[in-house]
């Protein structure tokens, strides 16, 4: 397992399970897992709105939204990019199996 103390998010990921287990988002404690698609999906999302200058809300729960400034955007990507390199390595490390 390894942890992510990141900027807007907080987290474990697991590589036995490919997941990675939100524990808070900005100061708001959770409990989520979100897949590989789900990073994607989220990373390119924000992504196309990081110049947003109104910024972005997201939702926690499909419920709870949680506003994002233009400069949270941009930690949240450089967070959500550490994730996706959780799941690099783990793809890596199983290709290269000998």
């Amino acid at each position: 397992m390894v942890r992510l103390d990141g900027q807007i998010i907080s987290g474990i990921f697991d590589d036995r399970t490919k997941e990675f287990e939100i524990e808070k988002v900005k100061d708001f404690y959770t409990k989520s897992i979100i897949k590989k698609n789900q990073v994607d999906t989220l990373y390119h999302y924000l992504k196309l709105h990081e110049d947003d200058q109104e910024g972005q809300i997201i939702t926690m729960y499909d419920q709870i939204p949680v506003l994002l400034t233009q400069g949270e955007i941009k930690r949240l990507l450089r967070d959500l990019e550490q994730v996706k390199s959780m799941y690099h390595n783990i793809s890596y490390k199983k290709d290269n199996r000998v």
